[in-house]
């Protein structure tokens, strides 16, 4: 796990693990406050896809895993890919950027006990999405058994499918990586 974050030309430590709930905190506070406005402003009819791309903007500078950057170390193993391109117009304006590994960089490999944490995080986060996918299909087998108490609820069965989907997409684009934040001790301070 990375123990700073880099946004707008300032260094964040993120080695306390209160400043790492607090930023898991901020974020599904930040998606919460998306989710009902944008219900509000058309009923996610046209405004569900700005849900998705704002959970990924949060995912790449902020969680890391399985997305290039962030806090939490990649999922794969895999050696970030390093390009000659110019960094994308967004990270030049918030003037977020990721260190260039050397080839002998070897940091961004999880060790066997971040190997078991991802994988208990991982547990733990699907437990959550399989949660999520039985209720919504509640809700879907109730949209098509039509039951009378369902006509005094102000939204359709389809708009509270479609509600529950969206919650369950960003449980499973986000979870295992906050709950790696918020489950990690304190970290040593960066030298």
């Amino acid at each position: 796990m990375r123990a700073e974050i880099v946004l707008l030309k300032m260094r964040i430590n993120m080695a306390p693990q209160a400043r790492r709930r607090v930023l898991v905190v901020l974020i599904y506070g930040g998606l919460a406050a998306l989710f009902a406005g944008l219900w509000f402003a058309d009923h996610w009819r046209a405004t569900g896809t700005y849900i998705f791309w704002t959970a990924m903007l949060a995912c790449r500078p902020f969680l890391g895993g399985y997305y290039r950057g962030g806090l939490v170390k990649p999922f794969t193993d895999k050696t970030p890919r390093q390009s000659d391109a110019p960094p994308p117009l967004l990270a030049l304006k918030l003037r977020v950027y990721q260190p260039v590994l050397s080839d002998d960089d070897v940091s961004f490999r999880n060790d066997e006990r971040e190997l078991r944490q991802r994988d208990q995080a991982h547990y733990q986060a699907f437990q959550a999405v399989g949660i999520a996918v039985v209720v919504a299909w509640i809700v879907a087998y109730m949209g098509i058994m039509r039951p009378a108490w369902m006509a005094s609820i102000p939204m359709t069965p389809y708009q509270m499918f479609y509600g529950l989907m969206l919650v369950t997409m960003l449980l499973f684009i986000t979870l295992p990586q906050c709950i790696l934040l918020w489950t990690e001790p304190d970290m040593e301070e960066p030298q």
